[in-house]
């Protein structure tokens, strides 16, 4: 009987050793899978390193893994122009590595008439960034009894009004003097040139600017800086009680105002 008391007591601590044994085993493979998956990413970062940084035949070589084939196409910079016009234009698809080229891309982008520049970056492992720069409208000018979103040269942009909410002033022409003058503003001076209603020309000698209610009269020569002289004469005004319908810019290192 104590012979086989012992022969128990052994099974049992062997079934325990073996127990242990198996959860010890039973842990280092729960581990693994973390660690693999850190060396093979590793391994992955390493081979591409690699072979981008190879002379020429890298790339090409990436190029040839579904991997690295397009899935996605992000826009940046774009307000005016329709994602599916510049999705037609740039002409990628899923059978396409994100290892081509960039340059014809992005030089295809700016054929849009509204892109006036554009670059084309990869995000790995699939995704192409397109950054655009937009031309932007300065005006709407009045044609054919409808208005057309006009840039600064005075050359007429493909938005459609109802569709992109525009808030700039309304132009008697697509006048290149005009729309330059208008187009300085918007860039140096943003807060005097979102209050502009409209704009025209009032003969060959002069230019008119609608400020709400105060017309600004100027000669086409005008700049910028000549434009802000109306505003302390405003504040002076304004300190006084008083307001101007008018304010007269054409004579030199002057501004009259004229009161209602």
């Amino acid at each position: 009987m104590p012979a086989a008391g012992s022969a128990s007591s052994d099974r049992s601590s062997d079934r325990s050793s073996a127990d242990r044994s198996a959860d010890r085993s039973a842990e280092r493979t729960a581990e693994r899978p973390t660690w693999l998956r850190w060396l093979r990413a590793l391994a992955l970062l390493l081979a591409v390193s690699a072979v981008v940084g190879s002379p020429w035949w890298g790339p090409r070589a990436l190029a040839q893994l579904d991997f690295f084939h397009v899935r996605r196409v992000e826009f940046e910079g774009v307000r005016y122009t329709r994602a599916a016009e510049l999705m037609a234009i740039l002409d990628v698809d899923t059978l396409q590595s994100v290892w081509q080229p960039l340059e014809p891309l992005s030089q295809r982008v700016a054929t849009h008439a509204l892109v006036t520049a554009a670059e084309v970056t990869r995000r790995l492992p699939a995704t192409l960034v397109v950054r655009v720069t937009e031309r932007e409208p300065v005006a709407l000018v009045q044609v054919r009894g409808r208005l057309q979103p006009t840039d600064g040269s005075g050359h007429a942009l493909p938005i459609d009004p109802a569709r992109v909410a525009l808030d700039v002033p309304i132009a008697s022409s697509a006048d290149s003097t005009l729309m330059h003058i208008l187009d300085g503003l918007r860039q140096s001076e943003p807060t005097l040139y979102a209050r502009v209603t409209s704009a025209a020309r009032a003969g060959q000698s002069e230019l008119q600017f609608v400020l709400g209610d105060i017309t600004v009269r100027t000669t086409p020569d005008v700049t910028v800086a000549r434009l802000k002289d109306i505003l302390p004469v405003e504040t002076d005004l304004a300190r006084n009680g008083l307001r101007a319908v008018e304010l007269d810019l054409r004579f030199r290192d002057q501004v009259i105002a004229r009161q209602p």
